[in-house]
């Protein structure tokens, strides 16, 4: 169903559990061999897959397209006294594991790639004791889930870890996330430089809660951007956040997204623009690259966003998968493997269009707010958004924007 949406939005929107949080939350209650309660735990895809795997003792463990399972499951499963062989889907054999099973062996694991080398399948073969920590050096510029996986496992090994990270840190909130999550549960750790110091000692159980996603939240600072008049209520968010992402406060302010923190969450108001042009360095934020893509498209914004050289390894290229989308709007796009440049955005005539998702669920969500813009918008395959955000589509309707 299509509807022709109003410019004014009001709303009130109760956001998921952090997918992020809650994944760690889940593997740190593995690692602590204690049931404690995670209130609001995400119903993403990727967490309920990740609380099943951890559950089961199968000799085959198949992730399907959750890259954050993946990751942590390498690590968690290399710490355990079971051979178990690791697999995902076509895609996620696409996607690099080299660097995190490399250091996973250097501090005496015992993996074997099943196929291709360098990614999953992988087969582990752990001798019980082998593992035992130590020194490791790792490339800090492909994925922060890989060094998120190290790090959560370390304070099990008898020497802990001492871990160097090698060029430019991306995603570095992540790290700062794990790293903060595990100090809630006792975990003392040093983080200095490309430097990371986590000795051997035990988690403390306790019952905890996720606070909501700021991910999420993304979409609905894209739709008061984009909007004439707005007024929007999102719950569960907190000013002092442990994720990065939060870092949208500051990024939308010039785009017209005014945000007032109270004791539900923040309540999002449309003020004047003041922005011309738009130019952010995404290294430590990039699962907010593709909603700015589209944000600056639907507002003619030039923009040049940089810091996106993890882009291409994602659940699509989500570099070439929005050059290709807007482009079909009339924006005029030029990449680079880490850059993303807008010339022109979308042609105002617009009143029709249909989006491929490419299987990745931020393509879905990130474009959907130009339903504002393009009445008879449609996106393909919009079960995707399962992935991180099930409730997504229930919940732009409750705006007022049916798909």
């Amino acid at each position: 169903m299509n509807t022709a949406p109003t410019n004014t939005l009001n709303g009130n929107i109760t956001l998921n559990g952090s997918k992020s949080i809650s994944n760690r939350m889940l593997i740190i209650r593995a690692l602590t061999s204690s049931n404690f309660k995670i209130a609001k735990l995400s119903n993403a895809n990727d967490t309920v897959i990740l609380e099943r795997l951890l559950k089961q003792n199968e000799p085959l463990i198949d992730v399907g397209d959750a890259g954050t399972v993946c990751r942590f499951m390498t690590a968690y499963l290399a710490c355990q006294p079971d051979r178990k062989v690791l697999m995902g889907s076509k895609r996620m054999s696409e996607r690099p594991i080299g660097a995190l099973v490399e250091a996973l062996n250097t501090l005496g694991a015992s993996i074997q790639y099943v196929g291709k080398e360098g990614f999953t399948p992988i087969k582990f073969n752990l001798t019980p004791g082998n593992l035992q920590g130590g020194k490791v050096s790792m490339s800090a510029n492909i994925s922060s889930q890989f060094i998120s996986a190290l790090l959560m496992v370390a304070p099990l090994l008898e020497n802990g870890i001492e871990l160097h990270l090698e060029g430019k840190i991306v995603s570095s909130p992540y790290i700062q996330m794990t790293l903060r999550l595990m100090e809630e549960f006792g975990i003392v750790s040093v983080w200095q430089g490309n430097n990371i110091k986590v000795p051997s000692q035990e988690y403390e159980p306790q019952n905890t809660t996720v606070e909501a996603d700021w991910s999420a939240a993304s979409y609905y600072y894209s739709l008061v951007a984009l909007s004439e008049n707005a007024s929007i209520q999102l719950n569960g968010l907190h000013q002092d956040s442990v994720q990065g992402d939060a870092v949208l406060v500051d990024i939308m302010k010039p785009f017209g997204v005014e945000t007032t923190f109270n004791e539900e969450g923040i309540l999002l108001t449309k003020v004047a623009r003041e922005i011309e042009r738009f130019e952010y360095d995404f290294s430590d934020c990039p699962d907010l690259a593709q909603t700015l893509m589209v944000t600056c498209a639907g507002l003619n914004i030039p923009a040049h966003l940089t810091g996106l050289e993890t882009l291409s390894i994602k659940e699509t290229d989500r570099l070439a998968a929005p050059q290709t989308e807007l482009e079909k709007l009339g924006c005029k796009v030029t990449i680079t493997a880490d850059s993303f440049q807008l010339r022109k955005g979308i042609d105002k005539r617009k009143k029709s269009a249909t989006i491929d998702t490419y299987h990745d669920h931020r393509m879905a969500m990130s474009f959907a707010p130009l339903k504002l813009l393009i009445p008879k918008l449609k996106i393909k395959n919009p079960k995707v958004v399962n992935k991180s955000y099930p409730n997504f589509w229930q919940d732009f309707e409750k705006l007022g924007l049916k798909f």
